[in-house]
């Protein structure tokens, strides 16, 4: 794994992504050099040329992250795979189109033919997305990864190393000394050997990961631990390599000393500053161009059922302090006419034709951007509890205060990476998200935040 900015990404990925904006921007450097007059060209033509075509990669990187092709965890089918390349293609075409035409080098003469060029390299780049499923570079090596422990947790973070997009290779699970469970297959645990060094060398290991479910008692061989990781191995405990690979911190392998000693956590007054900045300047963009949509919106809640067009329900917020929040409304107005705080579920009955569409693609949140705008929200962050349910999740979940130490968001990193929950169990997944994004939260994680809320918009994945 790779940190970025707080962020964690697979190294694979990375290269792809450094891959394709260097393809595109190649391109569009390589059309400015061979369709321009020789006379004209000169070092700051070509270092002019060379901006534009990193920004034509970067718009790239950004539309295609957007439609979710860099998310290694999910599986698409070929239809998929083909119609969001098509809404790629046709979005990259517009942005290229637009950039050439609002920034023109005075002397590039064949701006029509850099626009086909790049847009061959696109197409390619995308066909060989749906017919081999990845860019990547197949030379990137996976990982060796050592699971120390066979018990539940040890299991855990062997089915995690399995999965899609992981890019490791599980070489194998070592039994702990006072282990008492035992849950992972028989066949998948290594024998004991004399030394942990030897088993590390044996099978190449890269990285060790510690899942003993009992850590007490000289469970672990400290010594043997620290000598793997002199020689150059990777020594991870379970907490944070659920940070690291799944953006979770998992509840069940934190704890309260995890959470204070470790890094993150940041709240200073730069990185608050900034944040707030970024919002207001992104509440306004959006703002201007939402705006058709929601006097669209507003029209039809109108002529659907009676009732207001807005609804105001109180949220908990930065520092448990309560606030209003503003939605355009999309179920009955005796949708809670016992007065009894019911959670919305999938599929829920109170839901109105219109508030099924506008739920599906977002667009009933967007009257929080005033709320953004009065500064008790912010663009990324958890998303607003009612009280009613914040003093019962308090008590039933660990560390679920900690969430209210930012800002609560429009959209946020829990929600898109789960899907929609409607219980306890539910809202315990997503707090460790939202508790990643406590700790890790930086202007480049919104971004992230964003572009993925835009694809998980177009897709309608974990929608109500």
């Amino acid at each position: 794994m790779i940190k970025i900015f707080n962020h964690y990404f697979d190294r694979r990925t990375v290269f792809q992504l450094l891959l394709d904006v260097s393809l595109v921007a190649g391109v569009f450097l390589g059309a400015l050099i061979a369709l321009s007059e020789p006379a004209d060209l000169n070092p700051t033509q070509i270092s002019q040329g060379l901006v534009r075509g990193l920004i034509m990669g970067v718009g790239f990187l950004a539309i295609n992250s957007a439609l979710g092709f860099y998310d290694r965890h999910s599986s698409l089918s070929t239809r998929q795979a083909i119609a969001r390349s098509l809404v790629s293609f046709c979005l990259t075409t517009l942005f290229v189109v637009g950039v050439l035409l609002l920034m023109p080098l005075q002397a590039f003469y064949g701006r029509t033919w850099s626009v086909v060029l790049i847009m061959m390299v696109t197409a390619g780049l995308l066909i060989y997305q749906v017919v081999a499923g990845e860019f990547l570079p197949k030379s990137v090596a996976k990982r060796r990864v050592l699971v120390f422990g066979t018990g539940e947790r040890a299991h855990a973070v062997g089915k995690c190393l399995s999965r899609r997009g992981a890019n490791a290779e599980l070489c194998g699970y070592l039994a702990g000394p006072n282990e008492r469970e035992q849950v992972v297959p028989n066949e998948a645990i290594l024998p004991p050997a004399p030394r942990l060094a030897d088993v590390v060398a044996a099978k190449r290991v890269d990285e060790i990961v510690v899942a003993l479910s009992e850590r007490r008692g000289g469970s672990m061989p400290m010594r043997e631990l620290l000598d793997c990781k002199l020689s150059g191995v990777r020594v991870t405990d379970i907490a944070t390599f659920y940070e690291q690979n799944v953006g979770q911190i998992r509840l069940d392998a934190v704890s309260a000393g995890w959470l204070i000693f470790g890094e993150g956590f940041n709240q200073g007054v730069i990185r608050s500053s900034i944040k707030r900045l970024f919002d207001l300047l992104g509440a306004l963009v959006l703002l201007l161009v939402s705006l058709p949509v929601m006097l669209v919106t507003a029209v039809i809640i109108k002529l659907e059922s009676p009732g207001p067009i807005f609804y105001r329900q109180e949220r908990v917020g930065l520092n448990g302090k309560p606030f209003d929040v503003v939605k355009f409304r999309s179920m009955r107005t005796d949708a809670e006419k016992d007065g009894v705080p019911r959670w919305a579920t999938a599929g829920d009955s109170r839901v109105t034709r219109v508030g099924k569409v506008i739920r599906k693609l977002r667009i009933d949140e967007l009257p929080q951007i005033w709320s953004v705008l009065r500064g008790d929200m912010s663009l990324v962050g958890p998303r607003p509890e009612r009280a009613f349910f914040v003093e019962k999740l308090v008590q039933e979940i660990p560390f679920y205060a900690v969430r209210h130490s930012v800002k609560p968001g429009v959209t946020g990193w829990a929600q898109v990476r789960f899907q929609y929950g409607a219980t306890v169990e539910d809202t315990a997944e997503k707090l460790q998200y939202d508790l990643y994004y406590v700790k890790n939260h930086s202007l480049f994680l919104d971004l992230v935040v964003l572009f993925e809320t835009v694809g998980v918009v177009l897709t309608g994945k974990g929608a109500q």
